[in-house]
């Protein structure tokens, strides 16, 4: 059985996508465990709602990093969780060196853009007010930079003239409850590799 690890900070829609995906497509993945750093994040409950194992691992003294000494706490409790990979599904921390060496190509991230094009927070928002036509969704491996990793799958999405950032970005979470499930299958199938820079999928 592939064992996934979902880290989430908030509402926890793509962690329901995947769950919901798993389910649908009867495939041979386990989400081991849910760890949270905000202990009023709905990722937890969605997770508890399905009997899957949660814990939350505040950090309190930074908004965007975890502190080293938690950073390995996280770190061990995917290892006792015999974690596969490691998902980020809205989850507010950038991952320092210590955590990315834990998991080597292991640890995947979907973000609201066509990477590398407005990477950071808020991404459907940048995209409305620079004026771009299209933006969309795109899955990546986490490396050190913030939404620099290597490119899995993307998905595109059209800006209409009267869109808003919430309907834009309702339209991009649509979508990346498509592809984040489906990189999570590809790889848990052996399908991905990476050479350099570039994803191949078989």
């Amino acid at each position: 059985m592939f064992t996934i690890g979902v880290l989430a900070s908030g509402k926890g829609t793509n962690l329901q996508a995947i769950i919901n995906y798993i389910k649908e497509e009867n495939i041979p993945i386990k989400i081991g465990i849910v760890i949270s750093d905000n202990p009023n994040s709905m990722a937890l409950e969605r997770a508890k709602k399905e009997g899957i194992k949660t814990i939350c691992i505040p950090s309190y003294r930074y908004k965007t990093i975890l502190g080293d000494d938690i950073e390995k706490e996280y770190v061990k409790v995917l290892k006792e969780n015999n974690v596969d990979l490691v998902c980020l599904a809205g989850f507010m921390r950038v991952l320092k060196k210590t955590f990315i060496k834990s998991f080597p190509n292991k640890i995947i991230n979907i973000h609201p853009s066509l990477l590398p094009a407005f990477p950071g927070l808020e991404a459907w928002k940048q995209a409305l007010e620079y004026g771009v036509k299209f933006t969309g969704c795109t899955v990546h491996f986490v490396d050190e930079g913030v939404d620099t990793g290597p490119i899995i799958l993307q998905a595109v999405v059209p800006i209409l003239p009267d869109d808003t950032p919430e309907t834009l970005h309702k339209r991009i979470q649509e979508k990346e409850h498509i592809i984040y499930p489906l990189a999570i299958r590809l790889i848990s199938e052996g399908k991905v590799s990476i050479v350099g820079r570039k994803v191949y999928i078989k």
